[in-house]
């Protein structure tokens, strides 16, 4: 009831109308769904086509070479650019809400009956087509809510909330793309990228209407590569975090390989849906519970506990191995609880950031702040697929792999997998993520920044107080 309450009206003290964060949580259904479908069906699509692995791997990852480019420079448009009705962010959603669903489309549709070099190509450009688009989506939105609220807690809660709505999207391409790719159904890759890329328009789309920008600059200095450069330098927190995500998030190939693993360990692809469905009530349950639980520890704290649990209990998981289906549904569940809270606090991050990072230099700089968060995003998700697919690859693995167009169809062939083949898929698909998460916890450790100080540096960075008071309130020298 007090959630629904939370929902239908406004705290004491934020600024957000209960539309308003409505529509904000809504969109991350419709993103997160796309990104969910590139991050877990990509691999399976590319294999299907009859593309060898290690070659899908190295396009993959030769993308990222622009990547690394675009977003810098969207990074330093973004903080240039000045629209004529004055919004920093919304004139970017809105061209994101269409360029988003179409060129995922223009990427699924690589045809079945061309040469390998043909797919390739295509594959190349358009991922790199993709990955443009989704920049001008990703930057956007996150920073968005610095505009929207200067309440921290606030903040913490929307961005907590998004998560639940985020995850409304993955368990809905979750359960359509299983199902129509199982080999039940037999539908193939385009159809769901088809699916998804609907769903995705309609959900990003009313925010388009309901979003407001209160606390965008009015005037804001012109912004170059130099102070780009001088920004992030000053900025070490924003390095330090995101250097450990990109351990964290690039080893977290299990979704890159659950149907594989679903099919070859556990005889079915829909087994994969039901040990989601699972786990879906432990994450939706304490993801509800995380903005109640940022009042009580600080969210790094908790952060770093989750992780040292999801590698406990990753552990215990790979040692029991797949043989009892019971026993890996429990240990499943167990496992969501901490990473869905990793989950919902991920990005909170990144605002707290962008405050201590204009605290330090004095430079407005949210566009490159954010799009720091949006090149790591889509570098660990080609990285953690094109992973997938080398270990696979790997001529000692001695991994089988066909063209064909379905799971259906590769039931009718008949295909089995080496015993040493499915050892090798089992130890990337649960040990991979836990020896990642094991070194960005190390990393997280010099991460120093803490709510209550992020609150006095936003009140300093809008002018509620002076330097000095500042200064005299923090907790420690930053």
């Amino acid at each position: 009831m007090k959630l629904i309450e939370k929902l239908k009206t406004t705290p004491l003290g934020w600024e957000t109308k209960p539309g308003e964060r409505k529509s904000y949580y809504l969109y991350f259904a419709g993103q997160n769904a796309i990104y969910f479908l590139l991050a877990n069906y990509l691999t399976t699509y590319l294999m299907f086509l009859g593309i060898n692995p290690v070659k899908s791997a190295a396009v993959m990852l030769a993308v990222k070479i622009w990547d690394a480019v675009n977003d810098a420079l969207f990074g330093v448009i973004f903080d240039s650019v000045k629209f004529k009705s004055g919004k920093k962010y919304l004139p970017w959603i809105k061209i994101s809400t269409v360029l988003i669903p179409l060129t995922t489309l223009l990427l699924f549709c690589i045809p079945a009956s061309a040469g390998e070099t043909t797919k390739l190509w295509w594959f190349a450009v358009g991922y790199i087509i993709w990955d443009t688009a989704y920049t001008l989506c990703d930057v956007p939105i996150y920073g968005a809510i610095t505009a929207m609220t200067r309440n921290i807690e606030e903040r913490n809660s929307m961005l907590s909330y998004k998560s639940i709505w985020a995850g409304v999207g993955i368990a809905f391409i979750t359960v359509a793309g299983t199902v129509l790719l199982s080999e039940h159904v037999g539908a193939n890759c385009a159809v769901v990228a088809a699916v998804t890329a609907v769903f995705a328009f309609l959900t990003m789309l009313p925010v388009n209407k309901r979003l407001q920008e209160r606390h965008v600059p009015e005037e804001e200095e012109a912004f170059t590569i130099k102070r780009m450069f001088s920004y992030l330098f000053k900025n070490k927190y924003l390095l330090i975090y995101y250097f450990g995500y990109f351990f964290y998030s690039a080893a977290n190939i299990s979704g890159a390989l659950t149907l594989f693993v679903s099919y070859y360990l556990f005889n079915n692809t829909l087994i994969s849906l039901i040990i989601s469905a699972c786990g879906t009530v432990p994450s939706l349950v304490f993801s509800l519970l995380v903005p109640g639980m940022l009042k009580k520890i600080d969210k790094m704290k908790l952060y770093k506990i989750c992780c040292v649990l999801m590698v406990v209990l990753s552990l215990v998981m790979w040692i029991v191995g797949w043989e009892s289906l019971i026993l890996h549904i429990v240990l499943y569940v167990l496992r969501s609880i901490p990473l869905s809270i990793i989950g919902v606090i991920m990005f909170i991050f990144t605002p707290d950031c962008a405050e201590y990072g204009k605290y330090k230099s004095g430079i407005e700089a949210k566009g490159i702040t954010f799009a720091i968060q949006t090149f790591m995003v889509k570098l660990t998700a080609a990285v953690s697929g094109a992973l997938g697919m080398f270990l696979l690859g790997l001529k000692s693995t001695g991994w089988i792999t066909v063209e064909v167009q379905s799971f259906e169809e590769l039931q009718t062939l008949g295909i089995v997998q080496s015993e040493h083949a499915l050892n090798v898929l089992w130890f990337s698909y649960v040990m991979v993520p836990a020896i990642g998460c094991f070194i960005a916890y190390l990393i997280w450790n010099f991460y120093k920044l803490n709510d209550k100080d992020v609150q006095i540096m936003a009140d300093c960075n809008t002018g509620k107080i002076t330097r000095e008071e500042a200064e005299s309130k923090l907790s420690r020298k930053y």
